[in-house]
């Protein structure tokens, strides 16, 4: 019995281990949306008004990608406390 508690408290942290790596890499990759989102803000100030709408449309696709990632972000975070909720029962 303790070796299946040990194997299972072992793919725990390895799962926590990715999710942590992939939390990273979605963060830099959320990190360089909005960076992207002010260029794009900043490029639509001066834009002649024929180049608008397709500024426009970037800009409602970069915040769109950036509140899911975000939400993805959070998700993993909200799971993990459920997990160790359930196993503290």
């Amino acid at each position: 019995m303790a070796e299946i508690i040990q194997l299972w408290e072992f793919q725990q942290a390895r799962r926590r281990a990715e999710r942590r790596h992939d939390e990273q890499s979605l963060e830099h990759a959320l990190q360089l949306m909005r960076e992207n989102l002010a260029d794009a803000a900043d490029d639509l100030r001066d834009a002649p008004p024929a180049e608008q709408p397709e500024l426009l449309n970037r800009i409602e696709q970069l915040t769109s990608m950036i509140r899911y990632g975000m939400r993805m972000v959070i998700e993993p975070q909200d799971a993990d406390v459920a997990a160790d909720r359930g196993q503290r029962r």
